[in-house]
């Protein structure tokens, strides 16, 4: 594959620049460095590979050899569109999992440790003994067992807890105890929701996950703490509303949205079961994106396999 144009389309492009002339790296590349709003046709037509978190306005992505997501989900570059067979899509494999693993992992000790109700009792200023849940008594349920999910999973297994994945294929994979597929007719799916006390979706957004967790889902959980990283499109905002006023989920964590910034009118704002954080559990800097990238162009300059290489049939 012969590149000589790559357009680098993202919000941080200044600072993406300033870091490949630091480090002298894509000399011998011809560089477009754009805000994704400002990409016109003539970038378009020069570009023979472009570089970005989603695809720029109506951009037709036939026109590229080569497009690189600078997130982990690539879904922002495909929704809406057929994918060109001989467009190869790369994604950037960075420290998520680790992050990823770090924001869960603070809210269900939040949780097990029983903040709030040490915080209300000192307010009262009772000495109330409250034991705290130790973590090897909870059950976890990862969807999703690629490269972040199994890191949050072997986070998990680390502190003692029960972890079982949830993936298309339903293969035995490690650190998980046991892996279910997704389908909510089973009956081992079943009893697996309903002994959960947390469910972490890192799912990416395709066909299959679009909308999933839905009233059925919900009405097959009790009293589950739920954390959605994955992506907001994955989940029915009305079906997770009433799951928390019926009880089925105790708590919602809530980092990815259908709809992002979040409108300020959506009642995921003030409903008091949610806590909700601007899609930060696993930020991708300007570094981080770049050394990635760097390490793509560096294999396929030396024709070698490509482990950040996305199947387009599968969305991941």
């Amino acid at each position: 594959m012969k590149i000589e144009t790559i357009l680098i389309a993202t919000p941080m492009h200044d600072h993406m620049r300033a870091l490949i002339e630091e480090h002298r790296a894509l000399d011998h590349y011809t560089l477009l460095f754009r805000h994704p709003d400002d990409v016109s046709e003539s970038d378009v037509t020069q570009a023979d590979a472009l570089v970005a978190f989603k695809r720029p306005g109506n951009v037709d992505m036939s026109r590229f050899k080569w497009v690189h997501s600078l997130g982990a989900g690539v879904d922002k570059l495909m929704n809406g569109i057929d994918w060109p067979e001989d467009v190869l899509l790369t994604r950037t494999v960075t420290s998520f999992g680790e992050r990823i693993s770090e924001y869960t992992l603070s809210y269900l000790l939040r949780q097990t440790q029983k903040h709030a109700e040490f915080r209300r009792i000192q307010v009262l200023k009772e000495w109330d003994f409250i034991p705290p849940d130790p973590l090897n008594t909870r059950h976890v349920v990862v969807y999703g067992t690629g490269e972040i999910g199994s890191k949050v999973a072997q986070t998990c297994d680390f502190f003692g807890m029960t972890v079982t994945g949830v993936s298309r294929s339903g293969e035995t994979k490690e650190p998980f105890m046991h892996v279910l597929t997704p389908d909510k007719t089973d009956s081992d799916w079943e009893k697996s929701m309903q002994s959960a006390h947390l469910i972490i979706n890192t799912m990416p957004l395709t066909n299959e996950t679009q909308q999933y967790f839905d009233s059925e889902f919900f009405e097959a959980c009790h009293d589950v703490l739920f954390i959605n990283v994955g992506r907001g499109e994955s989940v029915v905002d009305e079906a997770l509303l009433d799951a928390l006023d019926q009880g089925q989920v105790k708590e919602a964590v809530l980092d990815v949205f259908s709809e992002e910034p979040l409108p300020q009118a959506h009642p995921f704002w003030t409903h008091p079961g949610i806590e909700i954080t601007p899609h930060i559990s696993a930020i991708t800097t300007a570094e981080e994106g770049l050394a990635c990238f760097l390490d793509t162009v560096g294999q396929l300059e030396r024709g070698k396999a490509l482990p950040n290489q996305v199947n387009t049939e599968q969305g991941y």
